[in-house]
């Protein structure tokens, strides 16, 4: 049996060494009940109430895998797209574009040849007048396309792996062109009923304040992020990440909100589908999806999943079949299928500043705790 005390003062060392305000951590083993964690408050602000376990996160990248990789998986099982099809198949304003001969598996891999991040919002909304209709949004998005059409890229395709947001942006983009829907539609139709009860989604910044109410009715807060410059407020409720808020805070790349055991909601169909359970994800595609890529030689990278690779966040015993992402907000999931192990953190770690980078050394720290707890020594 895992010592559960261990974990729990862990976390809380964390809140008095000021890597985060307060956090979660949801642990479940072998398909089990999941242990749920709390440490700290929700913020630094007066007032802020303890963290539970209903306590809703910016998610932050770990939209990637959880909308933009799952939602992909569905629409290839459909059908309605393939890994080797070109982008500018699918989105043709990037026909004859630098990136628009790249595949959906290049996108994936991080492979592309795209920058890893540039600052469109500023210049999609200089005014950070924030998109609150999906007729904005629309714009906003055929805004965003022309903008990365004209991006020269950076490497040569294949010949390397750079984290790129941009090209995440464009495979949100291509899930909401080969759906007919926009993105927090299919997600909300296809993949958040795995959460049940529990809190995932996008909230468009019309939605935010109901968003806010449903989150306190559910018996946690929203946890707040940074005082952000640009918007001149304190974000809560509203993405962190600059991009995503002017696309209306529905993007590939970010715009997720969610709880700890909403996050286990889809994880768990990835453990199920990998092991050729029940699951409304292909399990040969789970498969190739969670497993490290030989696009590029080195990467860590699967489809849209990353892999350990010393130093990684993982810490060292996760093995290497293991799967997971980081979210910039202080968000993170890794999942170890031998031992059907399934690690999320949620904080919010730029919250009051970005500038703490304290969770960097944290976090193979408690991923090293929780696998020598529950899996046993290596």
């Amino acid at each position: 049996m895992p010592n559960v005390s261990l974990i729990q003062v862990a976390l809380e060392q964390a809140v008095t060494d000021g890597v985060f305000p307060g956090a979660v951590l949801a642990v479940r083993h072998g398909g089990g009940q999941a242990d749920v964690f709390t440490a700290g408050l929700v913020s630094t602000l007066d007032a802020a109430r303890a963290v539970q376990p209903a306590t809703v996160y910016d998610l932050a990248s770990l939209t990637k895998p959880l909308s933009t990789v799952t939602a992909l998986v569905l629409l290839i099982q459909a059908g309605r797209c393939q890994l080797h099809d070109r982008v500018e198949s699918i989105l043709q304003e990037l026909t004859g574009s630098p990136i628009g001969t790249a595949s959906l598996r290049h996108l994936l891999t991080h492979s592309s040849g795209l920058p890893g991040w540039r600052g469109y919002y500023e210049r999609l909304s200089p005014t950070a007048s924030i998109p609150a209709t999906e007729g904005q949004r629309s714009l906003s998005r055929a805004v965003l396309v022309k903008l990365i059409r004209d991006e020269a890229l950076i490497y040569e395709r294949g010949v390397r792996s750079l984290y790129s947001d941009l090209g995440f942006m464009l495979l949100g983009m291509i899930v909401e062109r080969c759906s007919g829907v926009p993105l927090q539609e299919f997600f909300r139709n296809q993949i958040a009923p795995l959460a049940g009860t529990s809190q995932l989604g996008f909230v468009p910044t019309e939605w935010a304040d109901n968003f806010l109410q449903c989150a306190r009715r559910h018996g946690g807060d929203v946890a707040p992020t940074e005082h952000d410059a640009w918007r001149g407020r304190l974000l809560c409720g509203e993405v962190h990440d600059e991009n995503a808020a002017s696309l209306g805070g529905v993007a590939g790349h970010a715009g997720l909100f969610g709880t700890a055991d909403a996050v286990l909601a889809v994880t768990g169909a990835w453990l199920q589908a990998y092991h050729r359970r029940s699951s409304m994800l292909d399990a040969d595609l789970a498969k190739e999806f969670t497993c490290r890529q030989a696009v590029v030689p080195g990467s860590s990278w699967a489809l849209g999943w990353d892999t350990p690779s010393p130093p990684s966040s993982a810490g060292r015993f996760l093995p290497e079949v293991s799967f997971g992402h980081l979210g910039y907000t202080g968000t993170s999931v890794w999942i170890d299928p031998l031992h059907e192990l399934e690690i999320v953190l949620l904080s919010n770690r730029v919250h009051p500043t970005r500038k703490n980078e304290r969770i960097k050394s944290f976090r193979p720290l408690i991923h090293e705790l929780v696998y020598r707890e529950y899996v046993g020594c290596v």
